[in-house]
């Protein structure tokens, strides 16, 4: 079974959920990137780690001729750099691939593979305990899911799309990052589920948004100033209902995944005190929970396609 990708393909969460065991938490404060520094010799680009579980890198590495060791998550990299190939020893197999834009390397936890990469890497990397598959898998009413499978430079364009996606959009605002990650995080999961798996489950199809009363919840928490919990797991717990089964009701509701709806609200709140000369661009930076004005800069251009300032002059 493949999911549809849909043409903004964070907009959505596609399949009903329920509430996931409790029980099962993944490890806290763990930077799962450290046991990739060391097989590589240097530090990722970028690394956004989340407390819930698992991991986001961006890797930019000289080539490599060594083994993996047996990593603890599953890590799933999609390519970004030049056209190469590239070859995987695990025991007395060997897989010959090519790299390149739309494919995908999947390293299932505890395999161990020597890899000969003879040029320069791009790649971002997803490291996702399985404690995460499961409880996805389980949210998807599903049965506990299958071993995932090895892949070695294999095509898929969703996945890779999805993950690539994770480098351009993180913008250094707590708040919105965390978002992003838990509904990427969740999303790429389902569609390793249905994909990359050797029983893909059987999804059952969910329709019909959040009741009123729970969308008001979830608004008011989203309005909250910018220090607030605003995670996809606590919206999800205020609403009574799984992440996935939250974050798909909450499109249907509003037309935007939980993620773009704060974006744009964040968007609205920055030109409302933009409109006041008194208030200083970083001013409106810290306000908002930027890291810094630099980043806001950025965040304000890469949606109206002007700087805060620049906006500011015109109105």
């Amino acid at each position: 079974m493949s999911l549809p990708c849909p043409s903004n393909p964070l907009d959505g969460c596609p399949v009903e959920t329920i509430e996931a065991p409790q029980h099962e938490m993944p490890e806290v404060n763990r930077n799962p990137a450290n046991e990739m520094s060391r097989v590589l010799g240097t530090a990722p680009v970028h690394l956004a780690a989340d407390s819930s579980g698992g991991a986001i890198a961006h890797w930019h590495h000289d080539p490599l001729h060594d083994v993996v060791e047996p990593m603890t998550d599953h890590v799933i990299m999609a390519y970004n750099g030049m056209m190469q190939r590239m070859e995987r020893r695990s025991g007395r197999s060997v897989e010959v691939g090519t790299f390149r834009p739309g494919v995908v390397i999947i390293i299932p936890a505890g395999s161990s593979s020597r890899w000969d990469i003879p040029k320069p890497v791009d790649v971002v990397q997803l490291y996702l305990p399985h404690a995460t598959l499961k409880r996805v898998a389980y949210e998807a009413d599903t049965a506990a899911p299958s071993d995932l499978l090895e892949r070695t430079a294999h095509p898929d364009y969703i996945t890779s799309r999805l993950l690539l996606s994770a480098a351009d959009v993180l913008e250094d605002n707590g708040a919105l990052d965390i978002l992003f990650r838990q509904q990427l995080t969740d999303l790429l999961a389902t569609r390793l589920l249905a994909a990359h798996t050797g029983k893909p489950p059987s999804y059952q199809p969910a329709v019909g948004g959040l009741a009123p009363n729970v969308l008001r919840r979830a608004i008011e928490r989203l309005r909250s100033d910018a220090d607030a919990d605003v995670s996809l797991a606590a919206l999800a717990s205020d609403s009574g209902l799984s992440r996935f089964h939250f974050c798909r009701a909450f499109k249907e509701s509003t037309g935007l995944s939980p993620h773009n709806w704060l974006r744009q609200y964040r968007l609205e709140q920055a030109m409302n005190m933009l409109r006041d000369p008194r208030n200083s661009v970083a001013l409106v930076a810290a306000s908002l929970g930027y890291a810094s004005q630099t980043a806001f800069a950025a965040a304000f251009r890469k949606l109206t396609g002007e700087t805060p300032t620049d906006w500011r002059r015109r109105g």
